[in-house]
């Protein structure tokens, strides 16, 4: 059921997708017999780092399910590039040689969580639903765009060590809208985004561009 044939179309609305990269072929069809029937995911396979990166490049993935121990290939370097490339990408180590050097090794490169094979349905299951709830993922586009732009507009916000109250004062825009817009619950106007932007000094279009929607 892997889609790496046609890279470049896109899944269903509410769908996420899904990326593995594992060079264990048996691995590989049990997870694509796994997911057969969930329809929540799109899923695609790999079992080579370039094939994956060439994927992503077309269409990138939400959640990655990653292999550490790959012959010749690191599967720290993968994660690393993978970070590097993509920050608010969420990677999810899978692994038949666990331990807990490696696991906070892997959480200090910000991997989201870390599975031991074998594993459960239930457990690869509960990390998925974690997953996309932590990242806010399988929603419309409207809705990750208020998400990931009130995100990004709080973390500018922390970095200067301002309250909501200094913002506010700075842009002329409401402490309660404000509080809105960082949660994501509603989309700042043209006028409001302008003079948020203006305090955080920042453009329009670079504050786009970070939150790489």
């Amino acid at each position: 059921m892997t889609t790496e044939a046609n890279p470049s179309s896109k899944p269903a609305l509410g769908r996420v997708e899904l990326a593995v990269l594992d060079d264990d072929a048996d691995f590989l069809s049990y997870i694509e017999d796994l997911f057969e029937d969930e329809g929540s995911f799109a899923l695609r396979t790999f079992r080579r780092s370039e094939d994956l990166f060439k994927s992503a490049e077309a269409r990138r993935p939400e959640i990655v399910l990653l292999d550490m121990k790959m012959g010749p290939v690191s599967g720290e370097t993968v994660l690393d590039d993978l970070i590097e490339r993509w920050p608010d990408l969420c990677v999810i180590i899978v692994t038949g040689y666990p331990s807990l050097e490696d696991m906070r090794a892997t959480f200090k490169r910000k991997a989201f969580d870390y599975i031991a094979k074998p594993f459960s349905l239930a457990q690869m299951r509960q990390t998925l639903a974690n997953a996309v709830e932590s990242y806010g993922l399988g929603r419309s586009p409207q809705d990750r765009l208020r998400d990931q732009l009130g995100k990004r507009i709080k973390v500018l916000r922390v970095e200067r060590s301002w309250s909501l109250k200094d913002l506010a004062g700075r842009s002329g825009v409401s402490v309660s809208q404000l509080s809105s817009i960082e949660r994501g619950a509603h989309m700042p106007s043209m006028e409001s985004l302008l003079a948020l932007c203006q305090a955080l000094e920042t453009k329009p279009s670079a504050l786009l561009l970070s939150i790489e929607f």
